[in-house]
């Protein structure tokens, strides 16, 4: 009896019934093997998800398959009707989508969403339906399922409501689970729950796992076998030890070389120039020609095909496989220097002291303020001229709160604010919005951050406009021009719109938009969170370069610690509205103290295997801002957590100059209790 559960065999899917219709899936085999996780690399517009969407049959109107055969078991998933193929998808097929909110019905309950998965897919007589979707809760670790069945998607987390998803999937008890980049939205301590959570289920139950993500470092830690998508096409398969051993492909190599971390931040990131070509044509040779640095004339007129040189590893490339054709970065690209921070100036450009941020909470038919959302409670820090603070920790927190305080997007509840000579949270009207030239923030999402129907020249001319700088409309049209080709943009793009360019080019107007009213300090609010590796090296090569040609100063607002161990000199770790460690770079990530901090860097996928610290997962999610408990913000859900961290919030703490840590397990004021903890470890 086979041991394949899924067997794709020359499928193509195409959208779009025209002269040129897109070839999103072009002729791809892939086998699972029951019991497996196989994880689906590549960049947006590959293909990956296509291929998800056509397992499930689940195609947008336009789509069509038109070649190719999909084998569950024993069953052909397209030759069955649509009533059939509703028991499949849902029983023996579950999957999780990228985006838990707009997968649920915000209008009911988590609990009626799960049941009525459960009705179609699990139903028996015997069974009380609510008792089957307690039980699918707890069993994705979500507390206090009983409450939890009658809530609303909104009053989720957001890995919860992933969870959820997660639940629903299983509800049919499938066989096949298709997780399409089911955590990259999530903080890395969500992300390590829900994989260890799919993992453990996955051992429970013996289901197989098609994961879908451009995460390498996901890759790493949870697949048994990979394949590296281009252009609607399969380019490599191999086992996931040989594959980060030694990748065969060109682009699986310029992949790993895009991955910021601390051993390149001497280095600009190397980048693949250009994008995914379009799928609306007939290849001639091979789709990664124009990008690749190890291209032959063979490459332009031949199409390259498949090399199976080992069982289970393959290839298809010109280059047969050849592992000594290695794809090293550009010279320029090896060496570009990161600014030191000894070099800088010791008066910091921005100094915030005791910044607090309360949300008031209204109740009644009076609207009577019975409490606060403590976003920020009391945050301290400085940024020199020409260096980047990175802000890290779990959403929630308050780190976008504290960009915006800063910004007085948002106005502080109490604290200062001082940006060189200036007491900005005292500026009122014209004297705060001269300020504001000097202060610009990068938006998280950038086609949310930018008007559709205006031209790019218009919307990097608005804060020009604004602040009455540029000179004349000429004046600010060449001004506009130089500000794009300066990003890494035609100055041609000034007269599109911004649906017209793709993630990373949008994310480059937006630091055009930035720069364009000359700022010295900028806030960048998860800036590469939603990018491919490849596209968020070009960001990252960008923001580095301009700190070094303008002295320019970031707050960076992240998540992704190995963009921190890049790009910062400096980093700051939050919790519940608090700075709980900071120090430098080295300091932080080499040897954390806090135990939070720990638990965060324990989460962080790694590709490299020698690089894995030992996991610390965390218990339950962040507790409310609005109601924090007493005493250590963090003691619920901390490992090490003693009796008196319930008492009191515990000092800030200076390990070194550099260094501070606010926790009960330093700086103690009662050494014999703390001698005798020590012990107990």
């Amino acid at each position: 009896m086979s041991d394949v559960l899924l067997r794709i065999k020359n499928l193509k899917t195409w959208l779009g019934t025209g002269a040129a219709p897109v070839r999103a899936i072009d002729g791809i085999d892939l086998e699972i093997k029951k019991g497996e996780t196989f994880a689906l690399l590549g960049e947006s517009g590959c293909g990956k998800s296509m291929t998800a969407l056509s397992i499930m049959r689940l195609l947008p109107p336009v789509g069509r398959i038109v070649d190719g055969s999909i084998h569950l078991g024993e069953t052909s998933l397209l030759d069955l009707p649509e009533n059939r193929m509703r028991n499949e998808r849902g029983g023996r097929m579950g999957m999780i989508f990228q985006e838990p909110m707009t997968s649920l019905n915000p209008v009911l309950t988590v609990g009626a969403q799960i049941a009525e998965a459960v009705c179609i897919h699990d139903a028996d007589p015997q069974q009380n339906i609510k008792a089957r979707v307690v039980e699918l809760l707890r069993a994705v670790g979500i507390p206090d399922p009983e409450q939890r069945f009658g809530e609303y998607p909104h009053q989720l987390s957001g890995g919860m409501k992933q969870r959820v998803m997660i639940a629903m999937a299983l509800a049919g008890r499938p066989q096949l689970l298709i997780a399409d980049e089911p955590t990259t939205a999530l903080d890395v301590t969500i992300q390590a729950q829900v994989l260890a959570l799919m993992k453990q289920l996955q051992q429970e139950s013996g289901m197989a796992i098609l994961l879908i993500t451009h995460d390498l470092g996901v890759v790493a830690e949870v697949a048994d076998r990979v394949a590296v998508m281009y252009a609607g096409q399969i380019v490599e398969t191999a086992p996931c030890k040989a594959f980060f051993q030694t990748p065969r492909h060109p682009y699986s190599r310029k992949l790993f070389h895009s991955i910021p971390g601390r051993d390149k931040r001497n280095e600009r990131l190397a980048v693949i120039e250009g994008t995914v070509p379009p799928l609306d044509q007939a290849f001639s040779g091979c789709r990664f020609a124009d990008r690749c640095d190890v291209v032959m004339p063979i490459c332009r007129h031949q199409i390259p095909q498949w090399d199976q040189y080992t069982e289970g590893q393959g290839v298809r490339c010109h280059l047969q496989g050849d592992a000594e054709a290695t794809v090293e970065p550009p010279a320029s690209v090896k060496k570009h220097a990161v600014a030191a921070v000894e070099n800088s100036p010791p008066t910091p450009l921005l100094s915030v002291s005791d910044l607090k941020v309360y949300f008031p909470i209204h109740k009644g038919i009076f609207k009577r303020v019975v409490g606060h959302v403590r976003a920020v409670d009391g945050v301290s820090l400085e940024i020199p001229v020409g260096q980047t603070l990175a802000v890290v920790g779990e959403s929630g927190c308050g780190k976008t709160t504290v960009g915006k305080a800063i910004l007085q997007l948002i106005k502080p509840t109490a604290g200062q604010v001082r940006f060189d000579c200036d007491e900005l949270t005292q500026l009122r009207g014209e004297a705060l919005r001269r300020r504001r030239a000097d202060l610009q923030i990068i938006f998280q999402d950038p086609m949310a951050s930018m008007n559709p129907r205006m031209l790019v020249h218009n919307i990097i001319e608005e804060g020009m406009l604004a602040q009455g700088i540029g000179g004349q409309a000429a004046e600010r049209r060449i001004r506009i021009e130089q500000l794009l080709e300066q990003v890494g943009l035609s100055a041609l793009a000034a007269d599109r719109y911004p649906h017209e360019f793709s993630g990373g080019q949008r994310q480059r107007i937006c630091v055009a938009r930035a720069l364009a009213v000359e700022p010295r300090l900028i806030i960048c609010d998860e800036p590469t969170s939603a990018l491919d590796v490849s596209v968020q090296a070009q960001i990252l090569n960008l923001l580095q370069g301009l700190q070094q040609q303008l002295g320019l100063s970031y707050l960076f607002i992240t998540h992704d610690i190995a963009v921190v161990a890049y790009l910062a000199h400096e980093v700051a770790v939050m919790y519940l509205g608090r700075i709980v460690e900071r120090g430098t770079v080295a300091e932080v990530l080499d040897d954390p103290q806090h135990p939070y901090t720990q638990a965060l860097l324990s989460a962080v996928p790694v590709v490299e295997p020698a690089g894995r610290r030992k996991r610390i997962y965390l218990q339950g999610d962040m507790p409310s801002p609005a109601n924090p408990p007493t005493g250590c913000h963090f003691h619920p859900r901390c490992p090490q957590a003693m009796d008196r961290c319930q008492k009191s919030y515990p000092k800030a703490i200076a390990l070194s100059g550099t260094r501070s840590v606010s926790c009960l397990l330093y700086g103690t004021e009662d050494p014999a209790s703390e001698e005798s903890w020590k012990r107990d470890l």
